[in-house]
Parts: structure tokens; C-alpha cells; sequence
């Protein structure tokens, strides 16, 4: 082959020009061998391929710029889609594939004489006559400046300009050809346009055309398929997919040509396609020969070693990269890797990040070639991540938690004051998921710590208090540094007291949490807002649970951040983030239930709206938002019998949102309470008693240290209601006298419910005996309402009970025309809020003073949702509507009067004693202002009870 050679280069050699030969056989290279036509061969387009008309329109705009680059990642599509281009050009387009070291014997480049002795051989063949004086190289590592001179004066004497495709000229290394091809683009002007298809940026002055606005590139970014050319894809594979399934697939390969075809072949294959691509190990698919073929190897020893070792990284800088490798040079590494689009991402700002793909792959290897090393660059990157100012706490856990040190990792949390993210913020579920997987045999304060407030987040107050005291006694006395674990102590200890319902042990809490927090460095503080607002929260809805209104009020607006105050611990902002959405979401909340026990529905409404207003901003998507802020609005519609929507309401509180704060007895009170007034609103007294032989106690299974005198009180009212209802009106006065008496917001529905038993023992001549009490109680009401102890802030749903009770009174003792002021006032009160519930329950003594001429327009329009007339209208003569819903019981014996049964007949139908029966009839009587079974009967169908 070298006397082949030689002789061919001394038949080329007669001139004085060493360096070019015009009359060489344009057939032999300048070696004298005969040239490789797959080199000026376009390539074939495959049978699955997708012509993205987006980038071939591209290419399109880029024939009015001398030259057009397309640069990306091997297997990105660049080829193909430059031959798909070039196959709709109708002018000549000559193509030249750069090769590698093939054309020589030796290691060496292929020098410029060679290149551009192949480059005119393509300009031939596609058809571009060359003038016999242009010549051709006689050297392969020299290129003549005539022979450069002559073809750019030819090329610019061209009518039709001639596209030159260089394809892998990420190959070319010499800079001698680089600066001729320069020499020739610019001389050749309008005559010659280059594309110059590469995986690197080219040895080429690029600034100076995207200047002179020259030059046009399509990179990586826009090679990459969408979700739309995925599809289309996939379907020339013979796959169909859901929409979901297809971005998910491109968003794991980043839209990378090859890895979605590679990944299509593999799936068609496999009996189920969406699962597998889902799910496949990219590890044992063809995608790793090609990057291990493509990319790695074709890499130096030492590079490969970096990137191994940085494939544990999800995002880097080069530092970090340093401290892996124990090298210096990772800067510079990393910046040649992008250049050559090597699957490293520049993020810029110093950062850069792998191919998702390629990442997988690395990381498969490292475990292959190096076992165990994984876990030590986990805990060295854990470790330089919490030492530096340019780690985050987020990466920090994660390579904590990868290398399994468990101490370290939950320590970075306490340390850097986040433990409150456990129960808020964004990271809640990812937090939650990590330290799931702490193994038993984990120790040390902060591991205690963290299993304290996963047991918390639980309600779980007993395993909580157990690790929380255990944390505590391995901080010791010895706490110096340590003041953000004890901070994060006094979290914990508020929120078991809230759970517990100790608002004293509570209050402690905030009180250490106010000292430590001057131990604890400002930055902390600043960056973690949500703990103390956490921690406000908690010690409000304590101080809730004890009926300590206007303490909890007092933290709960702190940490809602609607109000600042002097207290110790700080108050969040005003505007909500996503750390501070659920302190806030629940303290907005317990505020609401505030206002709904105060009687103030419209405020309760607000603050209701206003938390799940919250859920909606910063929550999961999907979730119902807080518990408690639901309650409160179920329980304003039952104040307003509006009881669909009531219902509806309770019934998307059934589940508590994993999301949301834990189940404490303040919300499980609250639950009760709604439920046990919404049942009874539809005549469910006696779920409503069952319901509490199931569960007496307001705190539904909670175990706290302080009772609660709203709970209390409002269970004993619901249960005296309910036995008023089923006709024992002794039952319901007994538990009058356990309403507590701390708790004056239960006076005046106390006074309604016992006017209404007296009335039905009194009416008795068995119980002629609490004839007088009954009547002095009504005295003294009617006088001056002395008996009524309401809050100064009670709202329309506490006054409006408390005048219809007095007005009550007043006219059991014959006091009409105050009976008629008091109803007039309770109807102004009631009708700015629509509270009708108080109307409906007061009984038939009502319904005569609301048929007459004053105070029927009072109640015209509003009073009854099911019969609302508009302003003016005239009145038709119908009865006033049954203020009072018939119990479940009264209704199966009042359809048993519709059909004529005896009160015997009735009895033994629905099992009970024909007393039971009569005590039903007594109460179905009173509903429905009538005395006689046929009365009752027309009123109930005129009321479609029947």
C-alpha cells in the first residue's frame, strides 16, 4: 500500500506547485487511493422516521444565512433530519460525512489536503462543475491558498448558490481546515452556503456571524420531540399511548431522539408497552449500549472515573464534583462535556446536571465496576452539601438518607431549624417518604426527634411523647449549640399538648420557645417561618379546646398572620407561603369555630372561606382543605336550614385530608357537634341519642387533660334536645343542670329547651308538681331576661335564641306585645345573617305572633328557603310553615295516622307500648299546631310531610 502511494504522488508531481496538481485524477484521494463514496452519500431515511415540518422549515429559513450549524447529543436526530431536509432541495447539495482516522495508516487526523480533497470530489458528484484550474491537493496535510482562492472565486461567480453538508464536524480537530473553510464561506459570498452538522461547537469564529446575523442554529433544545411528535412516534412504531403516558416517557428522555426510538423498539416487544415504558431499567435496554458506546467510552479514563462518580448528583457544580473525585479539574471537565454535548447540561450559574437517561445508566455502572462506593459519594456530597453555603437542605437529606446515616440526616433537618416541614410546605409528602425508611436501630436526639414528629403528625400523642422525652433526655444538660433541637422540643411539646388538650403544658411550650429563639441565628428564624406559626397554632387551638377564647383568639389571628403583637414568638407574615399554608389554613379554621360558638355566623363564614382559600392556593391538588374550616361552614348552613348544603359539607370532612393538621379533640368536638345539630334539624333525635351512647364524651375517643365547656355543653344541649324531641321532657331538664356553667353561650338555647320541656311536664297532670318551678323560671325570664348570661360579642346566632326564649316567656305569661317587640327584634337580628334554624326550633307558640300583619314582612323572602316570596309580593293564606322537623319516630307514627290505625294498631306495628305512641302524638301535635288526628293529618300533607 505505501509504494501505491508513493507512485501515485510522483504521477502527480511534475509541477512546481508541491501542493495542488490541476490535472489529478479526480478519482483517487491524494494518496492515490480511489475515494470512499459512502462519505458523499446522503443517508437513507429509516421507515419509522418522523418529518417534524417545524425544523425542516427551520432549515429552510436558514438557506438565507451563509451558515447554519445543527448542534446536539449523539443520537439527537441531526443527521436525519438535515437528509430529510436536503431531499426536498432543488438546488445542489453537496454532502461530505467527515470521517474519522480511517483515511491514513496511522493515528493521525486526516490532514486539510485530504479534506478539502474529498469536499471537492462532493461539489462533483452532486452535480457543481469545477474549472480544471481549481486542482486538487497533492498532500494530505496541505491545502494550496491558490487552489482555496480559486474555488471561492468560482463559487462566487455562481447564479445558484451550492449547499455544502458537512456531517460529523464535531471529527475535525485541525484548525488550519477550520480557518480555510472560514477563508472560503466568507469569499464564496452569495455562491456557497454551509451546513455544518456536529455534537460540538466548531473551531469556528461563530461570534462573529451571529454579529454580522449570518449564522442560524437549531440545538438541542429544539431537536428534542415534543409530546405531540412523541406520539406520532410512537405510532409509526406501531403504539398508541395515553397522552400521560407519552410525556412522562419524554420527560424521562428529555425528548432525545434516540432514547424514544430505542425505548419504542424495546416496548413493542413487551406484552404490555405503557407499563413497560413506564417502568423499564434503562440500564438493560439498548439505550445504555448507545451512551455507554457513544458517550462514555469514547471519553479518557479520568473523565470516565468523573462521571461516574458525579452520576450519584442530581444537579452539581464543579466543586462538589471536586470533592467526589478528590481532583481539582472538574470545572474544566465539565465544561468540555457540554461543549461537546456529552449529556452534560450547563444550568448556568455554575450548576450543571445529567441526562436524566444517562444518569440511570451511570449510576447502574458505578454499582458494577466499583461495589459499595455509591453509599461513601452519597455521604460525601451529604457532607459537603450541609458544610456549604451553596447546598440546600433538599439534597443534603437526600444524600443523607441514600448513604443510610441516619444520625446525620436527621440532624441536618433539626440543625437547620426545618422540622417544622414535616407537617407543612411542599416537601411535606417527599420529607414524610425519606425518613419512612429510617430503619429501628437509628439513634441519637435528633432521630428521636424526627420519629416524635412523624408519631405526632399522627395524632398519635402517646408513641410522640414517648421519642419526644427520650430526645430530650439525650440532649441532656449538655445543650450548648443545640439550640435549635430544644426549639424544635418545644414545637413538638405544644403540638402533643394541643392534642392532648393541655393548654397549660402548651403555654409552657411557647414560653421556652420565645427564650430559645434568641439562641437560635436570625437566618434560621427567617428562612423557617412555618415553625413558629406552627407553633402559634397549636398552643390557640389548646387554649380553644379549654374554652379560653380569647387567648386562642390571640394566637390563633398571630399565627393566621392577621394580627402582630408583642407576645414573644414571632408572628408570620400576612401573605401566606407554602411553608405557612396549613398553620394558617388551621388557625383561620379555629378562628372560624370561634365565631360560629360566639354566634357570629357571617365572620365564621369569612374565616372559613378564608382557610380553604388557602388549601386552594398552596394544597394538594384533589384534597378537600381543612376539616375544621368545612365544619364550621356545615354547621353555619344548619344555622341557616340550608341542610343539603350542610350535609354535603359534613360529609367531605368524613376522611381527614393526609395533608392537613392531625386529628386533635378540638376538630373531633366540633364534628360531633355539627353532626349532632344537623340530624336534629332533620328530625334524627334519636340517631342523635345513639350516637351518644356510642360515644358520650365531646372529644370522640381522645384522651385529654382538661375537659372542654362548650363540648360539654353543647353534647348535654344536643342530648336534652333529643329527649325533648322524643317525648321525655324530665330527661331533657335533667341534663339542662350539666350544661357547664363557664360556658354562658349556652344560656339561651339552655332557656329555650327547658321553656319547651316545662311546657310539656306542666301541660302533664302527672308533673303538675314542676308546675310552679316551670312558671317561676318563666317569670323571671319574661321580666328582664336576667337568667341569660350571654358574651358581650355574641352574635346574631346566640341574641336571636336568647329574644325568642324571653319572647317565649313573655308569652306564656299573656305579655303579647312584648312576645310580638321581642320576635320583631330577633327577626331584624336573624335576617342580616339569615339565622332561621332558631325559628324553626322554637315550637307553635311562635307561628299565630308570625302571621300577623308586623311581623310577616319581617319574614317575608328569607325565613323559609323553601316558600321565599319576593319583596311586595301579596300573601296567599297559607298556614305558616312548621317551624319545628318531626323526629324519624314522629313521622312513622304520623304515616300510620294517614292510613287510620288505632293508637293500639300503631303500637303494636312499630313494637312499642301504646303510651310511647301517645307521647309521639302529643309531640307531632305540638309540631304541627293542631289538636285532633285529622287536623294533623291535612296539615301534613299540606306541608308534603305525608
Amino acid at each position: 500500500m505505501a509504494e501505491t502511494r508513493e507512485s501515485g504522488a510522483a504521477r502527480r508531481r511534475p509541477y512546481a506547485d508541491p501542493y495542488a496538481d490541476p490535472h489529478s485524477d479526480p478519482q483517487a484521494d491524494p494518496h492515490g487511493e480511489p475515494y470512499l463514496l459512502t462519505r458523499f452519500a446522503v443517508p437513507a431515511l429509516p421507515g419509522t422516521f418522523l418529518r417534524r415540518g417545524r425544523l425542516t422549515a427551520h432549515l429552510d429559513e436558514a438557506a438565507r444565512t451563509p451558515l447554519t450549524m445543527v448542534n446536539g447529543p449523539a443520537g439527537a436526530g441531526k443527521t436525519l433530519l438535515v437528509a430529510d431536509w436536503v431531499a426536498g432541495r432543488a438546488e445542489p447539495v453537496a454532502w461530505l460525512t467527515i470521517g474519522d482516522g480511517d483515511l491514513t495508516t496511522d493515528a493521525t487526523e486526516p490532514g486539510p489536503g485530504m479534506w478539502w480533497a474529498y469536499l471537492l470530489q462532493a461539489l462533483r458528484l452532486s452535480g457543481v462543475p469545477l474549472p480544471p484550474d481549481i486542482g486538487c491537493p497533492a498532500d494530505a496535510n496541505r491545502a494550496d491558498p491558490g487552489l482555496l482562492t480559486r474555488l471561492a472565486a468560482h463559487l462566487g461567480t455562481r447564479e445558484r448558490p451550492v449547499t455544502v453538508v458537512l456531517d460529523e464536524f464535531d471529527r475535525v480537530t485541525d484548525p488550519r481546515f477550520a480557518e480555510q473553510l472560514a477563508f472560503v464561506l466568507h469569499h464564496a459570498g452569495p455562491g456557497l452556503r454551509l451546513v455544518l452538522v456536529t455534537r460540538t461547537e466548531p473551531l469556528l469564529p461563530l461570534h462573529r456571524y451571529r454579529a454580522a446575523g449570518e449564522l442560524t442554529e437549531i440545538r438541542g433544545a429544539e431537536l428534542a420531540f415534543t409530546p405531540a411528535e412523541a406520539t406520532a412516534l410512537l405510532e409509526r412504531h406501531g403504539m398508541r399511548l395515553p397522552p400521560a403516558a407519552v410525556r412522562a416517557l419524554v420527560d424521562r428522555t428529555r425528548g432525545w431522539a434516540a432514547g424514544l426510538r430505542l425505548s419504542a423498539l424495546a416496548a413493542r416487544e413487551h406484552p404490555d408497552p405503557e407499563t413497560y415504558l413506564k417502568e423499564f431499567e434503562a440500564r438493560r435496554t439498548t439505550v445504555a449500549d448507545f451512551l455507554l458506546a457513544e458517550v462514555l467510552e469514547r471519553q479518557s479514563p479520568e473523565t470516565q472515573d468523573l462521571l461516574l462518580r458525579a452520576g450519584v448528583l442530581d444537579r452539581f457544580c464543579p466543586a462538589l464534583v471536586n470533592a467526589l473525585t478528590g481532583r481539582a479539574d472538574a470545572a474544566a471537565v465539565l465544561a468540555e462535556l457540554h461543549r461537546e454535548n456529552a449529556f452534560v447540561e450547563d444550568l448556568g450559574r455554575d450548576q450543571y446536571r445529567l441526562h436524566p437517561l444517562f444518569r440511570e445508566i451511570l449510576r447502574a455502572h458505578l454499582r458494577v465496576r466499583s461495589p459499595g462506593l455509591e453509599q461513601e459519594l452519597h455521604r460525601r456530597a451529604a457532607h459537603w452539601l450541609h458544610g456549604s453555603a451553596a447546598g440546600s437542605l433538599e439534597e443534603t437529606l437526600a444524600h443523607g438518607a441514600a448513604a443510610q446515616d441516619w444520625d446525620f440526616t436527621a440532624g441536618a433537618l433539626v440543625d437547620d431549624l426545618a422540622i417544622g416541614q414535616l407537617f407543612t410546605g411542599l416537601r411535606r409528602g417527599d420529607l414524610t417518604e425519606l425518613f419512612a425508611a429510617m430503619p429501628p436501630d437509628a439513634a441519637g436526639p435528633a432521630v428521636d426527634l424526627v420519629r416524635a414528629a412523624r408519631a405526632l403528625s399522627l395524632s398519635d400523642a402517646d408513641r410522640g411523647l414517648t421519642h419526644l422525652r427520650r430526645a430530650e433526655d439525650r440532649l441532656g444538660e449538655d445543650t450548648a449549640g443545640r439550640a435549635a433541637a430544644r426549639l424544635s422540643c418545644a414545637l413538638l411539646e405544644a403540638l402533643a399538648a394541643r392534642l392532648t388538650g393541655a393548654p397549660d403544658r402548651a403555654g409552657k411550650a411557647a414560653d421556652a420557645a420565645g427564650e430559645l429563639r434568641r439562641e437560635v441565628p436570625a437566618r434560621l428564624l427567617d428562612e423557617h417561618p412555618e415553625l413558629f406559626a406552627l407553633l402559634l397554632a397549636h398552643v390557640g387551638s389548646a387554649h380553644l379546646w379549654a374554652g379560653r377564647f380569647g387567648d386562642a383568639r390571640t394566637a390563633l389571628s398571630r399565627a393566621a398572620g392577621t394580627a402582630r403583637g408583642p407576645a414573644t414568638p414571632a408572628a408570620p407574615a400576612a401573605t401566606p407561603t407554602p411553608a405557612t399554608a396549613l398553620p394558617r389554613e388551621d388557625a383561620l379554621g379555629g378562628l372560624a369555630l370561634i365565631d360560629y360558638l360566639d354566634g357570629r355566623l357571617d365572620r365564621a363564614e369569612r374565616n372559613a372561606l378564608a382557610s380553604l382559600s388557602v388549601t386552594e392556593r398552596f394544597g394538594p391538588p384533589h384534597l378537600p382543605g381543612s376539616a375544621l374550616a368545612r365544619l364550621v361552614l356545615a354547621g353555619v348552613a344548619v344555622e341557616r336550614h340550608e341542610l343539603a348544603t350542610a350535609q354535603r359539607l359534613l360529609d367531605t370532612t368524613a376522611a381527614a385530608p393526609a395533608h392537613g393538621p392531625p386529628r386533635d379533640p378540638v376538630t373531633e368536638a366540633g364534628r360531633a357537634v355539627v353532626t349532632a345539630r344537623l340530624l336534629l334539624a332533620r328530625g334524627g333525635a334519636r340517631a342523635v341519642l345513639d350516637a351518644l351512647e356510642r360515644e358520650p364524651g365531646p372529644g370522640a375517643g381522645l384522651a385529654t387533660a382538661t375537659g372542654s365547656p362548650w363540648a360539654d355543653g353543647a353534647t348535654a344541649l344536643a342530648a336534652a334536645a333529643a329527649h325533648l324531641a322524643e317525648g321525655r321532657p324530665e330527661a331533657a331538664v335533667g341534663l339542662l343542670r350539666t350544661v357547664p356553667d363557664d360556658w354562658p353561650a349556652g344560656a339561651a338555647e339552655a332557656a329555650g329547651i327547658r321553656l319547651a320541656a316545662e311546657e310539656a311536664l306542666t301541660a302533664d297532670r302527672t308533673f303538675s308538681g314542676v308546675r310552679a318551678a316551670g312558671e317561676s323560671f318563666t317569670e323571671s325570664l319574661a321580666a328582664d331576661g336576667a337568667t341569660l348570661r350571654l358574651p358581650d360579642h355574641a352574635g346574631p346566632g346566640l341574641t336571636v335564641r336568647a329574644m325568642l326564649a324571653r319572647a317565649r316567656a313573655a308569652d306564656r305569661v299573656g305579655d303579647r306585645a312584648t312576645a310580638c317587640r321581642l320576635v320583631a327584634k330577633a327577626l331584624y337580628a336573624a335576617r342580616r345573617e339569615r339565622v332561621r334554624r332558631p325559628f324553626f326550633e322554637a315550637g307553635p307558640w311562635i307561628r299565630p305572633l308570625l302571621g300577623t300583619a308586623p311581623l310577616q314582612g319581617l319574614a317575608d323572602g328569607w325565613l323559609d328557603p323553601h316558600r321565599a316570596a319576593p319583596a311586595g309580593a301579596p300573601r296567599t293564606g297559607e298556614p305558616p310553615p312548621v317551624v319545628e322537623e318531626l323526629s324519624g319516630r314522629e313521622r312513622d307514627v304520623l304515616r300510620r295516622l294517614a292510613q287510620l290505625m288505632s293508637t293500639d294498631e300503631i303500637a303494636a306495628d312499630l313494637h312499642v307500648s301504646p303510651n310511647t305512641v301517645k307521647t309521639h302524638l302529643k309531640s307531632v301535635y305540638r309540631k304541627l299546631a293542631v289538636s285532633r288526628r285529622n287536623d294533623a293529618v291535612r296539615r301534613a300533607r299540606e306541608h308534603h310531610l305525608l
